[in-house]
């Protein structure tokens, strides 16, 4: 099985929940979970840890920017509630942060492959669970891509960024060895995106 219908498998096989704002139920993949505080106000559940009922949203600021126009939190949790003016900002952020926890983690386990060179030539060893590209990288995407071919590659995260949490100054192109840290970067990545939607320029 490829890597890529393992991770489709992986989705699939998760539990499905209703979106607030499009009624659609879909895998808690590309959705956040929210929680309404006890003093009622809305709060993004990112972890997925925190107690009460969850309220779900596909990762998206057009889907949010829906729940509170309609208010759509107070109608299911069937309450007054609160929705912080800043939370689409909220959630982007703390969306970067795990992300970059994760490439963190990744690097200290020596999971973590950076650099055109380097990630290319995992690419040709076919051992690679996720495939990063920055949002502002510059040449090189074209051959990157194609060298994934069916693995998935992600992007979201400025070069800076990557670099930051990759303990260098810029990183274009990253590489996270198959298995967990993988699967939760991608998930990770994809809901990010949402909130900062970018196409990446295969010509490039």
């Amino acid at each position: 099985m490829t890597a890529l219908a393992e991770m489709t498998k992986s989705k699939a096989s998760e539990p499905e929940r209703r979106c607030l704002a499009t009624g659609d139920r879909t895998p808690k993949f590309g959705l956040l979970r929210f929680v309404v505080s006890p003093d009622g106000e809305v709060v993004p559940d990112l972890g997925e840890r925190l107690s009460g009922r969850g309220l779900w949203l596909s990762s998206d600021r057009d889907a949010l920017k829906t729940a509170v126009d309609k208010k759509l939190f107070a109608r299911a949790a069937k309450a007054e509630v609160t929705v912080p003016s800043d939370i689409a900002d909220r959630i982007e952020t703390m969306l970067m942060k795990r992300c970059q926890d994760i490439i963190g983690l990744a690097r200290r386990s020596d999971l973590l492959v950076i650099g055109f060179d380097r990630v290319l030539e995992v690419l040709d060893r076919r051992s690679v669970g996720l495939v990063v590209i920055a949002t502002d990288a510059g040449g090189g995407r074209r051959d990157i891509m194609a060298a994934a071919e069916d693995l998935p590659v992600v992007s979201g995260m400025t070069y800076s960024e990557m670099g930051e949490a990759a303990g260098k100054g810029v990183v274009s192109f990253m590489t996270i060895l198959r298995g967990g840290l993988a699967k939760s970067l991608h998930r990770e990545c994809e809901r990010l995106t949402g909130f900062r939607p970018v196409e990446m320029d295969g010509r490039k």
